[in-house]
C-alpha cells in the first residue's frame, strides 16, 4: 500500500511538550525537552531499583544475567536503534517527520518497567490479590503511578515529563475499572489446607492504568478531539476475560517492538549462556521457522555456512561467548530491520495514526523465540518454585504492614498512610518499589526466628 503524502501536522507539537506543571529550563540549559526527561528518568530512584529487579530468575543465581535495569537500558538502545533505522528506510515518509527525539525514546524505554514490584509478575499477582478490595494492581499502571505522582521532580506531579513522553508511557489507555471483570476474582486456592495458596489464573491483573491516575490520563490526552479519544480508549470484550485495549500510540509502539525483541532475543541468550536449555531443544523449536534469518545469513556470510546454514547459527549460539554474542547481534539486526509503519485510519492525531510493527515472517521468527523462553525458562520448576516463594512474601509483608500500620511502616510512609486516610495504595506503593533484596530482608524482620537487629541493613 503506497504512503499516504505528507499532511502539514495541525496538532501542534507544543502540546505534547507540555508539562503538569510549569518548569522552566535556565538560560544556558542546553537540553531539548527530551533530553531533560530522559536525565529525569536515569537520575531517578526508580531507574536505579531496577538494578534490584527480577528480569526472569532470581537474584544472586548467578551474576551474568540481566536484570530489569539491564533490560531496560537494552530496550531504550532498541527504540532509538528502532527510529534511527525508520528514518533511513522510509525518509519520505509522513510518519518519519514524527519520530521521537533520542532523548525522548530513550527515557520511554528506561522508564516502560518502573512499576514491576519485586519477584516480577509473581509480585504482580500477589500485589493485585492485596489490592482486590481497593482499586487492584498492574505493573504497567503502577509505572504511569510512579512517573506522575510517586517520583520528587516535582511538588505534586512527580517526574514531571513531558506529554509526549507519558503518552508513549500508556501502554493500556484504559482504567482497571473498564477492563476488569468482575466475575474474575482474585482468590486464594481452595485445595490446600495448611497454607495459603494464591490462585493465579484467577489473580492476574488486566492490562491497563490504575484509576487512581485518571486525571492524569485526562491531562495525557487533552489536546486529542473526543472521536481520537474515544477510539484510543477502545476496550474489546471476550466472554470469561478480562477486557483487552486496542491501541498504543506512535511512541509506545516503537519501545513495545524493542521490548519484544529485548525479550525474545536478550533473554535468550541468557538462557543459552546459563544452560538452562539444551541445543537440541532449541532447534526442535526453530527449525523450518527462521527462514528470513537463514536467507540473511547465507547472503551476508556466505563463507561460514558451508551448505547448512541452520547447523552454523545453532553452533553458533550455543558455541562460545564470542560466537553467540555475534549471532545475538544478528538476530536483533534482523528484527530492527525490519520495522515497518502501521497506519490506523481511525484516527485523525498523527501520534495514534502511525505506529509501527515487525513485518512477517520475521514476526513469527520473533514470536517463536519469546515462546520458547516462556516454555522452557519462566515455566520450568526451578523458577516456578522461586516465584512461588516470592508471591507469599510479597503477601506477608504487605498485610503484615496492613494489619499495623504505625507500628510497622516506615515513619515517612506511615505519615503518608495516616494523611490519605488510611489508604491501602499507599503501602501498596512501598512494597511495589521494593527490590527483591528489600522485601527478603523486610520479609525476614517480620517473619524470621533468627533474632534481628535495628542495625540490620535493608
Amino acid at each position: 500500500m503506497p504512503a499516504r503524502p505528507a499532511r502539514p501536522y495541525q496538532g501542534a507539537m507544543t502540546h505534547w511538550s507540555a508539562r503538569r506543571e510549569n518548569w522552566n529550563p535556565q538560560a544556558e540549559d542546553a537540553r531539548d525537552v527530551g533530553d531533560v526527561d530522559y536525565a529525569r528518568v536515569i537520575h531517578s530512584a526508580s531507574f536505579r531499583r531496577l538494578q534490584g529487579k527480577t528480569q526472569i530468575l532470581n537474584l544472586g543465581d548467578s551474576d551474568f544475567y540481566r536484570t530489569r535495569l539491564t533490560h531496560s537500558l537494552e530496550v531504550a538502545q532498541i527504540a532509538g536503534g528502532i527510529a534511527r533505522q525508520l528514518a533511513k528506510s522510509f525518509p519520505d515518509h509522513p510518519a518519519t517527520a514524527l519520530l521521537p527525539d533520542r532523548g525522548t525514546i530513550h527515557a520511554i524505554g528506561c522508564t516502560h518497567d518502573f512499576g514491576h514490584p519485586p519477584f516480577g509478575h509473581g509480585g504482580e499477582i500477589a500485589l493485585n490479590y492485596c489490592m482486590r478490595d481497593h482499586g487492584g494492581f498492574e505493573g504497567n499502571g503502577q509505572t504511569l503511578r510512579t512517573l506522575a505522582r510517586l517520583e520528587q521532580f516535582s511538588a505534586n506531579a512527580g517526574a514531571n515529563l513531558t506529554r509526549r513522553t507519558m503518552l508513549g508511557v500508556l501502554k493500556y489507555p484504559a482504567a482497571f475499572s473498564q477492563v476488569y471483570n468482575p466475575a474474575i476474582v482474585p482468590a486464594l486456592m481452595t485445595g490446600p489446607s495448611t497454607i495459603r495458596v494464591i490462585d493465579a489464573r484467577a489473580c492476574k491483573p488486566p492490562k491497563c492504568y490504575l484509576d487512581t491516575e485518571s486525571d492524569v490520563v485526562d491531562w495525557i490526552c487533552a489536546p486529542l478531539s473526543p472521536a481520537d479519544r474515544d477510539a484510543f480508549t477502545t476496550v474489546a470484550h471476550a466472554p470469561g476475560r478480562h477486557g483487552k485495549t486496542l491501541h498504543k500510540s506512535f511512541d509506545c509502539s516503537i519501545m513495545d517492538a524493542a521490548d519484544d525483541i529485548a525479550y525474545g532475543v536478550h533473554d535468550l541468550e541468557d538462557t543459552i549462556a546459563l544452560g538452562l536449555v539444551t541445543r537440541e531443544a532449541f532447534a526442535a523449536a526453530v527449525e523450518g521457522k527462521c527462514p528470513s534469518f537463514l536467507d540473511t545469513l547465507k547472503e551476508k556470510y556466505p563463507g561460514e555456512s558451508a551448505n547448512d546454514v541452520f547447523s552454523r547459527m545453532i553452533d553458533g549460539l550455543f558455541g562460545d561467548e564470542g560466537t553467540r554474542k555475534r549471532f545475538i547481534g544478528r538476530l536483533v539486526h534482523h528484527f530492527i530491520t525490519a520495522i515497518d509503519y502501521v497506519e490506523c485510519d481511525a484516527f485523525d492525531e498523527p501520534l495514534l495514526r502511525h505506529r509501527v510493527a515487525v513485518r512477517e515472517p520475521r514476526r513469527a521468527f520473533l514470536d517463536v523465540l519469546q515462546a520458547f523462553v516462556v516454555r522452557e525458562v519462566i515455566t520450568r520448576p526451578e523458577v516456578q518454585h522461586l516465584e512461588f516463594k516470592g508471591q507469599a512474601m510479597v503477601v506477608s509483608v504487605f498485610e503484615a504492614m496492613q494489619a499495623d500500620p504505625r507500628r510497622l511502616l516506615p515513619r515517612d510512609v506511615a505519615a503518608r498512610h495516616d494523611a490519605s486516610g488510611g489508604d491501602p495504595r499507599v503501602i501498596c506503593d512501598m512494597v511495589a518499589a521494593m527490590t527483591d533484596g528489600h522485601l527478603l530482608k523486610t520479609y525476614e524482620r517480620l517473619f524470621s526466628p533468627r533474632m534481628g537487629s535495628v542495625f540490620d541493613r535493608l
